[in-house]
């Protein structure tokens, strides 16, 4: 069965009710007519709706309201249907948005602009919190329902039947307390055109104009205030956040605007709990469980104030008192919450949204001014008169046991809800209702111009000729100041957001008082963070994090299984920043850049290179100068023993150039040392190519002179040695030693090394070297050097066993083989080698193969010049 047909069974005993169902219901296609009417008996059923006060005019606005709070009970009489008896509790709020809708009229009425000579009433019922019976009164409202059974004639003639109407029916409505109300009410009112103006429902779904044609309200959607929330979460940096809801559509809604508004923000709630009405003590208890396991610092409670109490009072008995709670406008400006003991305990520093207060000039005059005296037909200022002062007001009382009123009470002294006007939320809702609807009439009875054209069929209405739907199309454009200066106007059913931000604050005797903080106008926030007191009793904002944010230097990495909001920081890796907390991930710095040690910032890389003033320079400095010494030794002792046989043995010329040349060896490796320039680059790479080539020259020649002059000494040989007399030995060095320059001198002025920072090696010091831009060049260079080494080395190989004291050969092998030995292990180390180390090995390299040539080559015949004199003979050398 569908709530429509539930309703229809509802309404079966009230006629005036039954009527408009059946019309409701064909319009509806429920398959309801008129001519249900004629087959029912007709009784009335007494509802809270019979609750109400009216006063006469020329146009009356409904209005429905949520008076009272303990529901009816249901009396059994089985001679007849089952009655109802009223509800109880008279609530002082709801009864002062009653007299600000009078106190609205009575403005409206009075002003020369607005209206003028209409007198504006109202006809107020209580719906007592039960959508079903609202939808009753409302009805009853709408069809001129009259105390008698017979069918309302008045709303027959407004549905075109063509009764006459006796009273004018009700063309507007100010109600719907909550959004389910409001939502049957638009329904069920929607078929007649009749505008539904709510003050207080709130839900996102009543914007729809397709399902809630007729609905329009002066209190603003949900979905500002879950924004609002996000908007805080976004502005404190609260990741990690936990929700209390109310399991109905208030909470749901608000959650899931707040989850939709946190999905790409990097929020994450950690539980959502949520809570029934009718379980409520053991939701609370659950839920203030879950809040006291978690680790969450900030709780969003989107739920009625009874619940949240509830809430407060288990978190008291557990001790949880460390939680920073964000209220919605439901609960926000509860003074019943402020004054519980458990809020001061654990509520302290609570920050809410409220619905924007006004203050309204003359108000708190009118309302301390009402007296039942002067409102004999008022029925819910007589019951609160009686339950303020325990006394009846009139000859009787609702309530037999009360006394007569002696005539001095007044509402002067009195300070409760109903007479606090300090701050106007939901009452200037209804005010703003009154208005709109005040403005709506103006623009529908105002008469076509005077210069309209000719044949104009509009006339001037009267207040009995209203119709609703052409108030409703003119409360859609309204747009109007009200008294207080503020521009108001309808968005299709809802009006610009106005909101204020609320702060629980501890005053010196411990009493919990609101503070306003801030506000927002529609998506816009504006907020006072100085004012602000947090649970801590500071202004320092919570922390409520899963993970703390990544610092400078590391980026966010999700844990496996875990929310996005859970994470662990992961160090930059080198050459990469993150220069701001929380980083997703890291840059990588630009090729002239580097890493700081924090990886937070790039800094320009430093040059780096082989200096003289460093440890490793130092060493080979003093190696290259200790090799050039030793040459210098030898050079002064062959000099000095010229004459000997030891050194004019094996040419003497070619030994005093080959000491020259390893000279030019050793110091051609401190060019390598210091900073290149574009000199030392063309200059370091020639020099070292010429010196070794011109040793290894000098030993190829040497190697040669003793093949040829043991091959002379076979018979018909003689002729052999004249191929290699002095000259064609200078001769053939200067050869080998010009095919060197000539590939050097090409490679130089086609491609030289130049100076180069080399970005490609990794790190904060960039070596600064001689960039080969022609490796064509440096591999001829190293070539033919190895070329003429190898060809020493076999030559000298092959003349190692010829018959002689002291060969020569045997020498020039064993430094040969040093020689090729050190070069062939120069390759792999010198491209492996990083930075400035690579010629680090290039240098060691020239020295090593420059110390195997000096000492293979020289040392021995040293020993024997100076430590064997003796054997420094011709005789001692020719012998076999």
């Amino acid at each position: 069965m569908s709530w429509m047909s539930r309703l229809i069974t509802l309404w079966t005993c009230s006629a005036p009710s039954l009527l408009l169902v059946g019309l409701v219901g064909r319009q509806l296609g429920l398959g309801v007519g008129l001519q249900v009417v004629q087959t029912l008996n007709c009784s009335r059923w007494a509802t809270p709706s019979d609750k109400g006060v009216f006063e006469d005019g020329d146009v009356i606005l409904g209005g429905l309201f949520n008076l009272y709070y303990i529901p009816p009970t249901l009396e059994h009489d089985f001679t007849r249907q089952p009655q109802y008896k009223s509800c109880t509790g008279l609530q002082n709020l709801p009864l002062q948005y009653i007299y600000a809708l009078m106190f609205a009229l009575d403005e409206i009425n009075h002003s020369p602009t607005l209206l003028p000579g209409v007198k504006l009433s109202y006809f107020i019922r209580d719906s007592c919190a039960f959508p079903t019976w609202a939808l009753q009164a409302a009805l009853s409202l709408v069809s001129g329902d009259t105390p008698s059974c017979n069918p309302a004639a008045g709303f027959l003639e407004a549905a075109g039947i063509g009764a006459k109407k006796r009273d004018p029916p009700i063309p507007l409505i100010i109600g719907g307390d909550s959004s389910i109300t409001a939502q049957a009410l638009s329904r069920i009112l929607g078929p007649l055109s009749v505008p539904l103006v709510s003050y207080t429902a709130s839900c996102p779904c009543l914007s729809d104009r397709r399902e809630y044609s007729n609905f329009f309200r002066t209190m603003a959607s949900d979905i500002y205030q879950a924004r609002a929330f996000v908007q805080l979460a976004l502005k404190f940096n609260w990741t990690w956040v936990g929700a209390v809801i109310a399991n109905n559509d208030y909470g749901l809604n608000l959650l899931k605007i707040f989850q939709e508004g946190i999905q790409e923000a990097g929020v994450c709630l950690a539980f959502v709990e949520t809570l029934q009405r009718e379980s409520i003590v053991s939701d609370t208890k659950r839920a203030a469980l879950t809040i006291q396991a978690s680790t969450v610092k900030v709780i969003l409670v989107f739920t009625w104030y009874t619940d949240v109490k509830e809430l407060f009072v288990q978190l008291a008995n557990i001790n949880v008192t460390d939680r920073q709670f964000i209220a919605s406008e439901a609960w926000s400006t509860s003074s019943d919450l402020l004054k519980e003991p458990a809020s001061s305990k654990v509520a302290g520093g609570v920050f809410g949204v409220a619905i924007r207060s006004s203050f309204l000039p003359g108000f708190d005059s009118y309302i301390r001014k009402l007296n039942p005296s002067l409102r004999p037909n008022d029925k819910f200022l007589r019951e609160f008169w009686e339950n303020q002062f325990r006394c009846s007001p009139g000859k009787t009382s609702l309530s037999t046991s009360l006394p007569a009123c002696n005539g001095s009470e007044t509402l002067a002294g009195v300070h409760n809800l109903f007479t606090d006007t300090t701050q106007l939320r939901v009452t200037y809702n209804v005010y703003l209702a009154v208005y709109a609807a005040a403005h709506a009439l103006h623009t529908l009875f105002s008469c076509p111009d005077i210069n309209s054209p000719p044949g104009n069929s509009s006339t001037c209405l009267v207040p009995n000729q209203i119709s609703p739907s052409e108030l409703f199309q003119h409360l859609s454009n309204v747009k109007f100041t009200t008294p207080q200066g503020e521009l108001f106007y309808f968005q299709g059913a809802d009006t610009t957001a106005k909101y204020d931000l609320l702060n629980w604050q501890k005053t010196p005797d411990g009493q919990l008082k609101i503070a306003l903080v801030g506000r927002i106008d529609g998506f816009d926030m504006h907020l006072n963070e100085s004012a602000i007191q947090w649970h801590t009793g500071s202004s320092q904002v919570p922390v409520s994090v899963c993970s703390e944010r990544c610092p400078l230097g590391t980026r966010m990495a999700s844990r496996k299984g875990e929310p996005i909001c859970c994470f662990d920081c992961i160090p930059c890796a080198d050459g990469e920043i993150s220069n701001k907390t929380g980083a997703l991930q890291c840059d990588r710095c630009p090729t002239e850049f580097w890493s700081n040690s924090e990886r937070s910032a790039c800094i320009v890389r430093q040059l780096d290179f082989l200096a003289y003033n460093e440890t490793l320079g130092i060493t080979l400095t003093a190696v290259a100068v200790s090799g050039v010494t030793a040459t210098t030794i030898v050079f002064v002792v062959f000099i000095y023993y010229r004459q000997t046989p030891m050194v004019r043995a094996n040419n003497s010329e070619l030994s005093f150039l080959l000491l020259l040349s390893l000279k030019l060896c050793f110091l051609c490796s401190l060019v390598f040392i210091g900073r290149p320039a574009v000199w030392s680059c063309r200059f370091q790479q020639a020099a070292f190519g010429i010196s070794f080539v011109l040793s290894i020259s000098c030993l190829q020649v040497k190697t040669m002179v003793v093949l040829a002059a043991f091959r002379s000494a076979r018979p018909g040989a003689e002729a052999l040695m004249k191929w290699f007399g002095p000259a064609q030995q200078r001769g053939s060095v200067c050869v080998f030693t010009c095919v060197q320059v000539i590939i050097c001198v090409i490679w130089l002025s086609v491609s030289p090394p130049v100076p180069q920072p080399d970005f490609a090696v990794p790190g904060l010091k960039v070596t600064l070297k001689c960039a080969m831009d022609s490796v064509v060049g440096f591999s001829l260079v190293l070539g033919y050097i190895g070329l003429l080494g190898c060809t020493s080395l076999l030559l000298a190989f092959l003349a190692r066993k010829l018959p002689d004291n002291f060969n020569e050969a045997k020498l020039i092998t064993f430094s040969m083989l040093i020689f090729c030995a050190v070069w062939v292990a120069f390759v792999p180390a010198y491209v492996s080698s990083p930075g400035k180390y690579a010629v680090a090995v290039e240098i060691f390299a020239i020295l090593a193969s420059s110390y195997g040539l000096l000492f293979c080559i020289f040392a021995p015949k040293c020993f024997i010049i100076l430590l064997r004199p003796e054997k420094n003979t011709k005789k001692h050398l020719m012998a076999r």
